[in-house]
């Protein structure tokens, strides 16, 4: 008899993170690097080189951005559901400086149909850079395959 069992939510969502990181040249060319992922939740980190300071000798926020909405990309991506940003929005609460290793970690606030909501906090150690919100929506299709019904994997409301 042979008896197959699904993988967990989590190990998924590490197999969907895969799938994604060998396509995303955007995060990968940024330096980015992706320190965990979980059904739900992602957390990728990057260093502030040079080439993303601004007139300021800040960081500059664009890039700021860019590792925020990709942590984004990474949880809402977990459940094995593709999804896009529909919005995404960002404030800046202190900067980050040239060397510093930022840590965006994103969260799901909610998931509901087709839609979800992110929370991700941007810090340099214990210091937040950022707090970023995004919103999702599934544009269909999987980013692994094989792996039974994605909807025994959703949940209508998480915090």
């Amino acid at each position: 008899m042979n008896v197959t069992t699904s993988p967990s939510s989590d190990d998924l969502a590490r197999a969907c993170a895969e799938a994604m990181w060998k396509d995303d040249q955007a995060s990968q060319g940024l330096g980015m690097t992706i320190v965990d992922v979980k059904s739900g939740e992602a957390t990728l980190a990057m260093t502030i080189r040079p080439g993303m300071v601004n007139g300021h000798n800040i960081a500059h926020g664009g890039f700021i951005f860019t590792l925020a909405d990709s942590a984004f990309a990474f949880a809402c991506n977990s459940h094995n559901e593709r999804a896009v940003a529909a919005q995404g929005s960002i404030t800046f609460i202190r900067p980050g400086k040239l060397g510093d290793r930022l840590v965006a970690t994103a969260r799901e606030v909610s998931k509901s149909g087709r839609s979800g909501i992110y929370d991700v906090r941007v810090t340099a150690g214990d210091v937040v850079i950022a707090e970023f919100r995004g919103h999702s929506r599934i544009i269909g299709g999987t980013l692994v395959p094989g792996t039974g019904d994605n909807n025994n994997n959703r949940s209508e409301q998480t915090t």
